[in-house]
């Protein structure tokens, strides 16, 4: 593990999906620093802004504003990790 990884955190999402992999319980070896599985991964946040944005107005306003379409563009983080993003 790289001494970059040791001070990053692990992404939430990435966290989570390593819990349902192991069974619903969170994996031993995740803490307060990231692993490989959970390293975050890059996005532009202009992209994660919009998205942001189109679900919040959908859920507070009720207007569609393209919320599904831009939450799918975004990278996959439960599925796929950081291993193939990119």
């Amino acid at each position: 593990m790289t001494s970059h990884r040791k001070s990053v955190q692990p992404e939430a999402l990435a966290t989570l999906g390593e819990a349902s992999r192991a069974g619903g319980r969170k994996p031993d070896d995740i803490g307060l620093s990231a692993t490989p599985d959970t390293t975050p991964v890059p996005t532009r946040p202009d992209l994660k802004d919009e998205a942001a944005t189109k679900v919040l107005r959908r859920g507070v306003m009720g207007s569609d504003e393209g919320a599904d379409a831009a939450a799918k563009a975004l990278p996959d983080r439960t599925a796929d990790g950081p291993k193939s993003a990119g």
